[in-house]
């Protein structure tokens, strides 16, 4: 979802830095946001913990970034262009599923954008598994709920974790450089730029 069906990841960033600066530590909170993508909130939090011991709780510090995020998702709608078009399209040959490792708010969130929910009967969230990407648990709890087979399954992905993970689910992916270039996807299947290279290999 987050690099894929929204412009997420910068928005994921702003709010974290947000929050990061509200603490006292916007230039020296140690984050490399590139090597969380894919992966979930309190991967970051429970490594920014580690490192600074701040007075709050994880609880607290996922719950606060979560709110600021959807405030920026709802006031600036940035669904990738020509997404909800490839979406419409895919529902009508094959059940698609959302597998994020976003909480289910925020999943929520963003579905409610163009009334995307009605395209994906599964939707599981990092919450829903004990291992987030790169494990495969998503992917493999996501194929479980299609009631498919995961080599039956084409993953589209923009991180290296999920891209690992589909892979380990025994899945083809897709990988679209939304978020990161080329040569950080190397090992997806196939390696696209925009939504009507996934069209014509879906379609």
């Amino acid at each position: 979802m987050d690099g894929v069906i929204v412009d997420s990841e910068p928005r994921h960033e702003r709010a974290f830095l947000e929050i990061f600066h509200e603490l006292g530590l916007a230039t020296s909170h140690g984050i490399d946001f590139p090597a969380y993508y894919g992966k979930s909130d309190q991967a970051v939090w429970i490594d920014f913990i580690r490192n600074h011991r701040p007075p709050h709780s994880l609880a607290d510090l996922t719950d606060r970034k979560q709110r600021r995020f959807l405030e920026m998702i709802d006031r600036e709608k940035p669904i990738f262009p020509g997404l909800p078009a490839l979406v419409e399209k895919l529902s009508l040959k094959c059940r698609l599923a959302v597998a994020s490792g976003s909480s289910h708010p925020v999943i929520d969130g963003v579905l409610e954008l163009d009334d995307l929910r009605r395209f994906f009967p599964v939707v599981v969230s990092a919450q829903d598994v004990e291992r987030g990407k790169p494990a495969p648990d998503i992917f493999l709890r996501a194929a479980q709920l299609l009631q498919v087979d995961p080599s039956e399954c084409c993953v589209i992905e923009d991180s290296a974790a999920g891209v690992e993970g589909s892979l380990a689910a025994g899945m083809s992916v897709i990988a679209i450089t939304n978020s990161l270039p080329r040569e950080k996807l190397t090992k997806a299947t196939h390696i696209v730029q925009n939504y009507e290279q996934i069209s014509r290999l879906l379609l």
